[in-house]
């Protein structure tokens, strides 16, 4: 990134820096700080941050030694510093403040929003940092993961279709993300944990505030075994405008967004209108050519600001056709050569195995084992937790 000033976009690496010299304690007290401080997106100080460090802008923050284009958006609540008890906080919850100093911020994920112009939009910034409920790691869960949204005021069309597609990729190892709102998104979550896939929540407010409150028990089973994340510290109010900043990230944090059902105004197309300035696949479920739920979702089709899909397969054919391959009947294995066909060969249909493991089994050095691997992740053909490396198509069944 070359744009290094105040307004510019930020460069992530930048933020990097200042850790050899400056106590990782203090970094993350300084994150937290500038969090609250702003409360959402602010291009300005993400500049800023990549250019002097977090420790440093932190600082200037507090004393008000800041160019005018930080004065404004600083001024209510600089005087207010609740970082020690903001962590405590998550900490309670079983939560954790994730910055761009962590191994699970999600860099290539967000590094779209870099490249948009914050002039154009303020929500168009990077978040400065992410609060999170759960054991997933961000930055893991986030590399397959399609966003799936909708109407609020879902039917039951809508709803059956969200479970049957939304349950399909999360038996298929894909993380469905969404804002776990009311309709087709608590519907969305419902279905990745029905099948036992993975989840994600991006909320409005702070994640130790269940919204809708209605929904506290479902972000209570995302947290357990999913993620529920905001760029709101604790305690945050859900705001109207917040909800829009939160689709950009909703966005940002999947390969592409999957509109079932939508007004001609809504939450969702937007949502979808953030994929396509991102550069990733907007796509929405058509419906009745009489339902008012749908005419959002004809609206994009027709003015092709989304494509038309009705199962699984037109799902992976725009968003992952080189991720993720389906298998054509039981026990069918994919077409590999050389070293990737013998060490997928060494993989267990059950378990996991370490690279170390794989090399002593197959006979190959721990850095080809390593290359071979990274090379099946991209194909979508293996996956890695903290257990080892093992066959996606064992995590579909």
């Amino acid at each position: 990134m070359n744009g290094r000033g105040v307004g510019a976009p930020v460069d992530l690496d930048a933020t990097s820096a200042p850790l050899v010299t400056v106590d990782v304690d203090e970094r993350r007290l300084a994150w937290a700080y500038l969090s609250r401080v702003v409360e959402g997106p602010c291009p300005a100080l993400s500049a800023l941050i990549a250019q002097v460090g977090v420790v440093e802008a932190a600082r200037a923050v507090r004393e008000c030694d800041l160019p005018e284009s930080l004065r404004g958006p600083t001024e209510r609540r600089r005087e207010i510093d609740r970082a020690e008890r903001d962590l405590e906080t998550m900490a309670r919850v079983g939560g954790r403040l994730i910055t761009p100093d962590d191994p699970e911020w999600p860099q290539w994920r967000l590094l779209g929003l870099t490249q948009l112009d914050p002039a154009r939009d303020v929500d168009a910034a990077v978040p400065l940092a992410l609060w999170a409920r759960g054991p997933l790691s961000l930055q893991q869960y986030t590399e397959q993961s399609l966003a799936v949204v909708g109407a609020r005021c879902s039917t039951g069309y809508g709803e059956q279709a969200t479970a049957e597609l939304a349950g399909e990729l999360a038996a298929h190892g894909w993380t469905i993300v969404s804002g776990a709102a009311f309709g087709i998104d608590g519907t969305a979550h419902r279905a990745a944990l029905a099948v036992g896939g993975f989840t994600v929540a991006v909320l409005a407010c702070g994640v130790d505030r269940p919204y809708p409150a209605q929904h506290e028990r479902l972000l209570a089973e995302i947290a357990e075994t999913g993620l529920v994340v905001s760029e709101y510290p604790p305690g945050a109010t859900a705001y109207k405008h917040r909800f829009l900043a939160r689709n950009r990230l909703i966005a940002a944090l999947s390969e592409g967004v999957l509109v079932v059902e939508a007004g001609v105004r809504s939450g969702a197309r937007n949502t979808a209108k953030w994929a396509r300035r991102l550069g990733r696949p907007a796509l929405a479920v058509p419906g009745p050519i009489t339902a008012a739920a749908s005419v959002g979702c004809h609206r994009m089709i027709r003015d092709r600001e989304a494509i038309l899909v009705t199962r699984l397969e037109d799902i992976h054919d725009e968003v992952g056709p080189l991720r993720l391959s389906l298998p054509t009947g039981a026990g069918s294995e994919p077409d590999l050569s050389g070293d990737q066909a013998a060490v997928f060969a060494e993989l267990p249909v059950v378990g996991s195995r370490l690279p170390r493991q794989i090399a002593d089994a197959s006979g190959l050095a721990v850095a080809s084992v390593r290359a071979a691997l990274a090379g099946l992740e991209v194909t979508g053909l293996v996956g890695a937790d903290s257990s080892g490396w093992f066959r996606t198509v064992r995590k579909s069944g």
